[in-house]
């Protein structure tokens, strides 16, 4: 029987296209908001698989607009009550649900501060829509799975959209409009090889770098999610810098490798550990020692590294039902995590 994860993993093509047909307006109107602003900075409010996806929407900024962007632990006004100076700020708050407390409490402090703040939430009205001068619904749709998958695509998704409105980006805008088609190939992909290398493996390694650390942090959560299996994301980098003692004979490593300026770097570090004797899979075909896994060449480098989450996504949902777990219903976790 197919689980809720894999129904709604196989929603994510349809999901993206509502939200893009459904939501042109607001997501014009919030990026209008910010050429208007023209913040001097951004920062960003959000948890788990949220905070992946305000990650992604970092750097996707940072390398667009050369805005600086900063991560807001939420406890800073749920707990601390900090006065945070955000007069020439913009701010992206992210809840599925709406409505956590911390979130909230911290995207109303962002608001009363000064910032412009946009809040992408799959529920409206909730709190955290409230909270903000500009709620953006993304339309993922309902999401019965715990481990969250078409609405963490689509909140990026929103933010490339809004991204796009305030630079005017041409070309991004484009691969934006085209990732409904884009996603559709993607979701159909196999990669089933990876899991028989895998075997008894009991921790892996996820890597990635730019944007693609954003998707090897939401892939290394679904491991310990859907699968009880301990996986630590890095960047392609950082790993180099004390992670990598431990990668020796059959230790798995999973690299996210884009088509972009990192790709090349990327290759390498991931045939590198392969010559240590780690089980290396990768995304990309500049790989010569490291087991290439198929991807989808979007034509543009941020929703080329988004799309790498969808082949993810299937596989580890399939991963999960392996090992005889349920991935719709992960022990320990509920669907709305509530955190003051």
């Amino acid at each position: 029987m197919q689980t809720n994860m894999r129904r709604e993993i196989d929603e994510i093509p349809e999901a993206a296209a509502r939200l893009l047909e459904h939501s042109a307006a607001a997501l014009s109107e919030a990026g209008a908001a910010l050429r208007a602003k023209d913040p001097a900075f951004l920062v960003t409010i959000a948890r788990g698989s949220s905070d992946h996806a305000v990650l992604f929407l970092k750097y996707a900024i940072e390398l667009t607009t050369g805005r600086p962007v900063a991560s807001l632990g939420p406890s800073l006004a749920s707990i601390y009550g900090a006065d945070l100076k955000l007069g020439g700020a913009a701010a992206i708050a992210i809840s599925q649900s709406g409505k956590s407390p911390d979130i909230v409490a911290m995207a109303e402090a962002a608001t009363r501060a000064g910032a412009v703040s946009i809040a992408l939430t799959n529920t409206l009205p909730s709190p955290i829509a409230e909270a903000c001068t500009h709620p953006l619904d993304i339309l993922a749709g309902p999401e019965i799975a715990v481990a969250a998958t078409k609405s963490y695509v689509n909140s990026i998704v929103a933010g490339l959209a809004v991204l796009g409105e305030w630079t005017g980006d041409g070309a991004l805008k484009r691969a934006v409009a085209d990732l409904p088609n884009q996603f559709a190939k993607a979701v159909k992909l196999d990669w089933q090889d990876f899991a028989r290398d895998l075997g008894e493996a009991e921790s892996l390694y996820v890597l990635g770098r730019g944007p693609a650390l954003a998707i090897a942090s939401e892939a290394a959560l679904k491991f310990k999610e859907t699968s009880g299996m301990h996986a630590e994301a890095y960047s392609a980098a950082e790993v180099l810098h004390g992670p990598v003692a431990l990668v020796g004979a059959r230790f798995p490593v999973l690299v996210l490798a884009a088509r972009d300026a990192a790709e090349t770097s990327v290759a390498g570090i991931a045939d590198g550990m392969s010559a240590k004797g780690a089980v290396v899979h990768v995304t990309s075909a500049r790989a010569h020692d490291a087991k290439r896994l198929p991807f989808v060449e979007t034509g543009h480098p941020l929703t080329d590294a988004l799309a790498l989450i969808l082949p993810f996504y299937g596989f580890v949902e399939a991963w999960s039902r392996s090992r005889g777990l349920d991935p719709d219903a992960p022990e320990n976790l509920k669907k709305v995590t509530e955190t003051r």
